[in-house]
């Protein structure tokens, strides 16, 4: 087990097998520290607490096929299992970076480039391994401990340490990707895009991302970006019809593999990682993406310049899972919009935060539900708003079967 200690930081230890995890989260039950879990590491998460025990996953990475059946280790990342599985002919609907970690993601419900496809990351898990708060390794399912899964798949990790997940893969003999750059009036693409979704065939996922030339993880500007999951270039140049159409629309249709389509994030010098920006925003589930929301932010964006917006289409096979069949919220949902602006000294003060903060307090109107995954910040208060009642109140049970000392608690906690 590797030890670095620093006496200024968390002590982090990372174990190379699941039983060395369950020795970890004894030693920070009897030292009564708080235990931070750490999967891939990526974005304001990978942070982490000043103090406790940090506990990182990154030695288990194994990803093993098997026909259709994958197993990967709690600490990969999207990438690898991608190129992994490309060379098999097979993918998972994952996360759209490759350096997300499999196990943030997937605990937190898991909306990728497939999700009109195949659901989302937690609708393809079929089983998992977990050390619990007690030390106990067990393995969970459908059939065993039944429970605890339907919590894993979308409650977080508020109920142990995942060192495994076995998911059902999906064949994919290729993919077609479309950039529509777009130099005209985004409303006018928004409102296209909308009215091609709601009856688009399910192999179409969308997304809409307006960014400034600050953001080092996508291009400036604003594109509304497609994926086909198929190899089918003239379906996606047929359907996107509408949008391509449309008076300052440039679009680019190309065939990569799916491992191509997924973003790297800039890695910084050394070990240490810069202290990412504030954040004033939020995100949401919605029902629909009326015109009202449209203009709300298509508004945002325009009036903030250290500003992003990003949509994601939902609907297809995330819309067939039944609520009540994992903890994840708004299945009725048929978008994901996030909008915020970096709060950067000397191009915010206090008057720009206070006209943020009300400009996205009439975008949130209307949501369904928080996506926890985007959340950014530990805010326990919020957590009431990423599930439906009957779901919460599932989870506290569960929360309380399988951690009552809330060992697992440096995440959206879900108290009893």
């Amino acid at each position: 087990m590797a030890d670095s200690t620093d006496a200024s930081a968390p002590r982090v230890l990372r174990p190379s097998s699941a039983e060395e995890v369950a020795e970890i989260v004894l030693l920070a039950t009897r030292e009564g520290v708080p235990l931070t879990v750490v999967a891939g590491g990526h974005g304001p998460w990978s942070h982490g607490p000043a103090d406790g025990i940090r506990l990182e996953l990154g030695a288990l990475s194994g990803i093993d096929v098997d026909g259709t059946t994958v197993r990967i280790g709690g600490g990969a990342v999207w990438g690898d299992v991608a190129t992994t599985l490309g060379a098999h002919g097979l993918a998972l609907s994952s996360g759209d970076t490759a350096s997300v970690g499999v196990g943030g993601l997937t605990l937190g419900g898991g909306i990728g480039w497939m999700v009109r496809a195949w659901g989302l990351a937690v609708d393809q898990l079929i089983g998992a391994q977990v050390v619990t708060a007690a030390g106990e390794l067990v393995e969970t399912s459908t059939d065993v401990h039944p429970e605890l899964f339907w919590a894993l798949r979308g409650g977080g990790g508020n109920f142990g340490v995942v060192t495994r997940f076995d998911f059902a893969a999906h064949p994919l003999p290729g993919i077609v990707f479309a950039e529509n750059v777009v130099d005209g009036d985004p409303a006018v693409v928004l409102r296209a895009a909308r009215d091609l979704l709601r009856d688009a065939p399910r192999e179409l996922t969308v997304t809409y991302m307006d960014v400034p030339p600050m953001d080092p993880s996508a291009p400036a500007g604003a594109r509304l970006s497609a994926v086909w999951a198929a190899p089918e270039p003239d379906r996606l140049r047929a359907v996107l019809e509408p949008i391509s159409a449309i008076d300052g629309v440039r679009t680019e249709i190309t065939s990569p593999a799916y491992r191509e389509i997924l973003l790297e994030m800039p890695q910084p010098e050394g070990e240490e990682q810069a202290e990412p920006p504030g954040f004033i925003g939020g995100n949401g589930l919605y029902a629909d993406l009326d015109d009202e929301l449209i203009e709300r932010l298509v508004a945002f964006r325009r009036a903030y310049p250290a500003s992003v917006v990003f949509l994601r289409s939902l609907g297809g096979a995330f819309g067939d899972v039944r609520q009540q069949d994992t903890a994840f919220p708004a299945r009725s949902a048929t978008w994901f919009v996030m909008a915020g602006a970096f709060d950067i000294p000397g191009m915010v003060d206090d008057a720009v935060r206070d006209a943020v903060v009300a400009d996205w307090a009439a975008i949130e109107t209307g949501r369904l539900a928080e996506y926890g995954n985007f959340a950014d910040t530990e805010r326990p208060h919020a957590v009431p708003g990423m599930f439906d009642a009957e779901a919460l109140a599932r989870l506290r049970q569960v929360k309380a079967a399988w951690d009552p000392r809330n060992i697992f608690c440096r995440n959206h906690n879900i108290l009893v």
